[in-house]
């Protein structure tokens, strides 16, 4: 965690993946974020992996260093209490309808310089979620051999979408101080696969081809790179992006006179583009895949690193995790006093930022924790008042 934003704070009201990512990257940067949830927890509460206790351990990451106030939603007073908190702090995120008691426009009353940033499945307001995105977009019928379509695990746009929302919020703010107007930003999960799609080029190349780019497995588009298995059987793969790393790959390998036989075959070079390494990947691809089945992992590693070539085995997460460079000894990780009550090395803020001090991970916060502290501060409330609240069963003080 940094101190970059220590005089901003964002109610966020918000479940499951891409609303809270927005949260969490602004509490890592500093930022107060008061999330308020249902007293008992929202539907990602209990969203898996969980604990034997069935403490959520997705829930706890997605919300560390954040605060926690607890309302009954389902009742108008409870309703009441969460516009009236984003009303007094000004900054809210959300993954909640368009309309109903958090629209904007219900919001903006009485302040007209409210910023809502709004994640939503599509457009029109109609629900999506990561997966159901990611199908539309094409993206499983890209993945692996074929000719089924294959979902990968990771969330991507709901990650994309909550970076993108901090990015948002933040420049709202730039605009709030320079002209200030408030307003909504809209983000739908949609527009940012579809858009990050154009981004890539991928839109333009299908309409200009007019068909679709074949399935290449393991193999990288465009350039010379994909899966090889050493003599020990370590699965790695290998990518050249650079004239040097080719040059140092073929030298490695001890595959100049035959790399240059295909060359003059085919009347080709392979040594500064990328393109025509990846057109010829059937001549190319049997020459790697037996010299690199004639050695073990460990001698190409050692080889691979001395000349600046990209490569990484297969690894189970579990290896990840038990990893001292990628955990125990990387920065980002530290330890905190986890709800759930499980030691591990929990991560804080990714950026690098030599001039400013890193602080350690923070936890997450027990559902209500701080719903006093956060109602005295922000409306006012005296304990009298918030006690009658908890008292009628509106508010939940952990």
């Amino acid at each position: 965690m940094y101190n970059l934003l220590p005089n901003l704070s964002v109610i966020e009201a918000s479940s499951f993946v891409a609303s809270p990512t927005a949260g969490l990257y602004l509490a890592q940067m500093g930022a107060e974020v008061i999330r308020v949830d249902q007293i008992g927890g929202g539907p990602d509460f209990r969203r898996w992996p969980v604990t034997d206790n069935n403490d959520s351990l997705y829930w706890e990451n997605l919300n560390r260093a954040k605060k926690s106030v607890a309302l009954d939603l389902g009742r108008p007073e409870g309703r009441e209490l969460l516009q009236a908190l984003v009303r007094a702090t000004g900054q809210f995120v959300t993954n909640f309808p368009v309309g109903g008691f958090l629209s904007h426009e219900t919001l903006a009353e009485g302040r007209p310089d409210l910023i809502t940033v709004r994640v939503m499945g599509w457009a029109d307001g109609s629900p999506a979620l990561d997966y159901t995105v990611n199908n539309a977009v094409g993206y499983p019928m890209l993945t692996g051999a074929g000719p089924e379509p294959v979902n990968h695990v990771l969330p991507a746009w709901d990650l994309l979408t909550g970076a993108y929302a901090a990015f948002a919020l933040m420049a709202a703010i730039q605009r709030r101080a320079a002209t200030g107007e408030g307003g909504e930003v809209r983000l739908p999960l949609s527009d940012i696969a579809i858009g990050t799609v154009a981004n890539l080029g991928g839109i333009a190349e299908v309409l200009y081809g007019g068909t679709n780019r074949p399935r290449l497995g393991n193999a990288v588009y465009g350039l010379f790179g994909r899966d090889f298995v050493t003599r020990d059987g370590t699965r790695t793969m290998i990518v050249v992006v650079t004239p040097r790393q080719w040059a140092n790959l073929v030298a490695a390998l001890d595959l100049g006179q035959a790399v240059a036989a295909i060359e003059a075959d085919r009347g080709v070079s392979f040594a500064r583009d990328d393109g025509v390494r990846f057109e010829h990947r059937d001549a190319l691809y049997p020459l790697f895949e037996a010299a690199i089945a004639a050695r073990d992992h460990a001698d190409l590693a050692t080889a691979f690193d001395a000349g600046g070539i990209v490569h990484s085995p297969y690894r189970t997460m579990l290896d990840a995790a038990n990893d001292p460079a990628l955990v125990a000894n990387n920065p980002i990780f530290g330890a905190a006093a986890n709800p759930s009550g499980f030691a591990y090395p929990a991560a804080g803020a990714f950026a690098i930022i030599p001039q400013a001090q890193r602080r350690p991970p923070a936890p997450a916060p027990r559902n209500g924790q701080h719903s006093e502290a956060v109602l005295a501060e922000r409306l006012g409330l005296s304990s009298g008042a918030i006690a009658a609240l908890i008292d009628k069963g509106l508010v939940h003080q952990a």
